[in-house]
């Protein structure tokens, strides 16, 4: 399996994983379950979706378009992303959102951040309430781009994507989380070992950004991993994950879930595609969650773990080409 093959699963499964929970997305457990029982494959959304009303099948969310916004930025700057540019970039984005009657416009921490750039505050200052998993749901192209095995320079890369929104120890850590798994598994690392990796750089980055009162994220991880696995039945399982370490936009929740989702792949307990799935029936914020999830597998086992025909769905439902944006990142790793 070549670099190229582990980047392109990455960003696809990311856009699958978003595509998943598209119609699940800000639902309660019990509302997924009496409209859609469990999700298995791209379904539309109902017309009361709360952000993604009459959606159909296979249409990917803020988690990819910023994801792709990130990316662009990245191979534009060389590598460099400059924190007023990316401000301006999402205040764009989200202007367009508006325009075309969408709901799905910028997450709580990066809209109190926008804010407060607009008011005159500094990127620095801006980003320090970002505790939400906006940062993290973006961060995929940072682990295509730049190699965890340069930890300092990996890092530095980390804290210039979540600096603007997410300038915390939580945003900051739980976005490195992500993005090690991902540059991981593009450098060939077996499952297990990239989610290892991604715990220890997000130890690592606890002392980057403003602290913020939370649960850690490399704690939260390692006891999610070790709860995953000895957590029986998949229902009892997808109970822990609901119940116990929560769903919401919250990073110590959120992203948390995602490694609790991939420790279960890593050890057989579930297919790339069931887990995605599970995901995206859970409820909360089923669009980010699986998301998240779809980069660090796809980076792990490759394109080939997921079905051709939904990507060629998701491809088609939003005129989706990621080949070009993926080598442009490549290159600069």
């Amino acid at each position: 399996m070549t670099p190229h093959n582990r980047a392109l699963g990455a960003f696809y499964g990311l856009a699958l994983g978003d595509a998943l929970g598209m119609p699940t997305q800000s639902l309660n457990r019990e509302q997924v379950r009496a409209r859609f029982g469990a999700i298995t494959t791209l379904v539309d959304a109902h017309a009361d979706q709360p952000i993604a009303p009459n959606m159909p099948a296979g249409s990917v969310t803020d988690d990819t378009e910023q994801a792709i916004l990130v990316g662009e930025l990245l191979v534009q700057g060389q590598g460099t992303i400059e924190p007023a540019v990316l401000a301006q970039r999402l205040i764009d984005w989200e202007a367009s959102m508006r325009a075309k009657g969408s709901q799905d416009l910028l997450g709580p921490s990066t809209k109190r951040a926008i804010d407060m750039i607009l008011a005159g505050h500094t990127p620095e200052e801006s980003g320090r309430y970002g505790t939400t998993n906006g940062a993290a749901m973006r961060i995929t192209p940072v682990g295509i781009a730049a190699d965890v095995n340069d930890s300092v320079r990996f890092v530095q890369s980390v804290i210039q994507a979540c600096q603007v929104t997410h300038n915390t120890t939580l945003g900051i850590s739980s976005a490195a989380a992500v993005a090690a798994v991902v540059s991981a598994g593009i450098n060939g690392v077996d499952l297990g070992e990239a989610l290892s990796i991604g715990t220890q750089i997000a130890q690592q980055t606890e002392s980057h950004g403003h602290w913020v009162a939370g649960g850690r994220i490399s704690t939260r991880i390692s006891w999610a991993r070790t709860l995953s696995v000895g957590s029986g039945d998949t229902a009892l399982f997808a109970d822990l994950l609901y119940e116990l370490i929560g769903t919401s936009v919250a990073s110590q929740e959120s992203v948390v879930v995602s490694f609790a989702l991939a420790q279960r792949v890593a050890v057989g307990e579930l297919t790339a595609l069931d887990a995605l799935c599970l995901a995206a029936s859970l409820g909360g914020d089923t669009d980010t969650i699986a998301a998240m999830l779809g980069a660090m597998l796809g980076a792990c086992l490759g394109m080939q773990c997921w079905p051709p025909a939904m990507i060629e769905q998701v491809k088609r439902v939003n005129g989706l080409d990621l080949q070009p944006l993926v080598q442009g990142l490549l290159a600069l790793r």
